[in-house]
């Protein structure tokens, strides 16, 4: 009998699979404050869609987005998944689509579904779930400096890299 929990994948959108940032502290301003047409002729993040596609398959399907932002902001984000065949591309339908106001917002979304491994490019973010979740992946460029109870991944390739090493790894909580 196996007695290792499931894996559960949570992953940010905007900068994680839309936007990600080249250089730190870089916005995306189309996306956030642009027409609509120019907000959905933004590409993916290079490597998400694949990676993630490679992940959920990984995770039998347990993978979220769970993502921060407003109300205007979450119905181009809903629009730019749809416009992107992301449920198809990725594996990740959209009944797996959790949306909060607040960075703090996301602990209980990874409480209740249980997220063992979290993807995001906010520290502050992963800070709130530093003891919710096992394992946690700091996205991106970064002026931060990393703490070691986060691994940072700076582009897709090492998140396929590192997250992928996780789950064929050792059980949850193991050293």
């Amino acid at each position: 009998m196996n007695n290792i929990s499931p894996r559960r994948l949570g992953v940010d959108f905007g900068r994680v699979i839309q936007g990600a940032a080249l250089t730190p502290g870089a916005a995306d301003t189309v996306f956030l404050s642009g027409g609509i047409d120019e907000a959905m002729s933004t590409p993916p993040s290079p490597g998400a869609f694949d990676v993630l596609s490679r992940l959920v398959d990984r995770v039998d399907g347990n993978a979220w987005v769970i993502s921060k932002c407003g109300p205007r902001v979450e119905h181009r984000t809903r629009q730019w998944l749809d416009h992107h065949d992301f449920a198809a591309r990725t594996g990740i339908p959209r009944e797996h689509l959790r949306f909060c106001r607040t960075r703090a917002g996301k602990a209980p979304h990874c409480a209740e579904l249980g997220i063992t491994h979290m993807i995001d490019d906010r520290l502050e973010v992963h800070a709130v779930l530093r003891d919710l979740v096992p394992r946690l992946y700091l996205f991106g460029a970064q002026t931060v400096r990393v703490p070691d109870w986060v691994t940072h991944t700076p582009d897709w390739a090492a998140v396929e890299r590192v997250v992928g090493a996780d789950l064929a790894g050792q059980a949850l909580g193991s050293p």
